[in-house]
């Protein structure tokens, strides 16, 4: 019988808002559903241990950073205290963005082409980025989130200098190919261990991209749920995810995010292991679309936590 949650909050990630922001609305969610819940909010990981006295499960809700890489993981499966979502080794996967692409090249799950750099191996690999992306191209960090960082570059010139910014705050940058085409998320969640993709929700913003402003403040994006897709496109893109989600390790739940491009072919852009649960976004959205509230959701989450010790 599950006594005290305790929502982790905050971390040291340029995602700590938004963090915020989705450990509030879970709290109250398990609140209204009877749980003992209060919010855990840390500023470094130095944090963790003392404020987990009395906590008898995690609801984890740090995005980004050592909070969703699979590092807290490790720390609340050493300390037995069970929490919610993928192992620590699949939230690893799924963080390293450069990692995560050569499992899905692997796996033969379609993905944008992509070169990894440091700030060592940053020349050559802009000109390995040219020569086999050729431009637009995609700049983002490695291990980010919420589409932070992230750049289209139209111009050669620009590439060095937004690369070396990102590298600023992060350990690596990938050069992606850009996909031209229609932004598209499917969550994932599972009913009785069977992982099951939700309707796919498209995503069309005033922006050529799909950036972190237009992401969490309203009217940036129009959110189509579920996306005007044909049955048959739809099931295409609901396969990929649902693979990738596989192919990374994952389990309880996930939100892929996907490129459908003006080839027809859904490209898998990242896996995500702890998705917002802020009000505008995209899990909770899909998942009404099937009649589960948000506060179903939560305790759906709540139902996947574990560690190694207990199964």
């Amino acid at each position: 019988m599950i006594r005290t949650v305790g929502v982790l909050v905050g971390g040291d990630s340029p995602e700590r808002e938004v963090s915020l922001l989705s450990g509030r609305g879970v709290a109250d969610a398990l609140i209204r559903r009877d749980y003992t819940a209060r919010m855990v909010e840390i500023a470094t990981l130095d944090d963790l241990v003392p404020a987990l006295a009395g906590i008898d499960v995690a609801f984890n809700c740090l995005h980004g950073g050592s909070g969703e890489d699979g590092t807290v993981r490790l720390l609340l499966d050493a300390m037995e205290i069970p929490t919610i979502g993928s192992s620590a080794l699949a939230s690893a996967r799924a963080m390293d963005k450069a990692r995560a692409k050569a499992i899905l090249q692997t796996s033969r799950i379609p993905t944008p082409v992509g070169v990894d750099a440091d700030a060592e191996s940053l020349p050559s690999a802009v000109g390995d980025a040219l020569d086999s992306i050729g431009l637009p191209m995609i700049l983002k960090p490695r291990n980010g989130g919420s589409t932070i960082a992230v750049y289209r570059v139209e111009e050669a010139s620009r590439i060095v200098p937004l690369a070396r910014s990102i590298l600023e705050t992060f350990d690596g940058v990938l050069l992606e190919a850009f996909i031209a085409g229609r932004e598209l998320t499917v969550g994932i969640l599972e009913n009785e261990g069977e992982p099951f993709a939700l309707p796919v929700i498209e995503i069309r913003c005033t922006g050529d991209l799909f950036d972190f402003d237009a992401k969490y403040s309203d009217g940036e994006a129009e959110f189509l749920a579920p996306a005007p897709l044909s049955a048959d496109v739809a099931a295409r893109v609901q396969d990929v995810a649902l693979r990738a989600h596989q192919a990374l390790g994952c389990s309880g739940f996930s939100r892929v995010d996907v490129r459908l491009g003006d080839d027809g072919v859904p490209y898998v852009l990242e896996v995500n292991t702890l998705p917002g649960m802020t009000p505008l976004s995209d899990l909770p959205r899909a998942a009404a679309l099937v009649g589960i509230s948000y506060d179903d959701l939560v305790e759906r989450m709540l139902d996947t936590a574990s560690c190694p010790h207990h199964g």
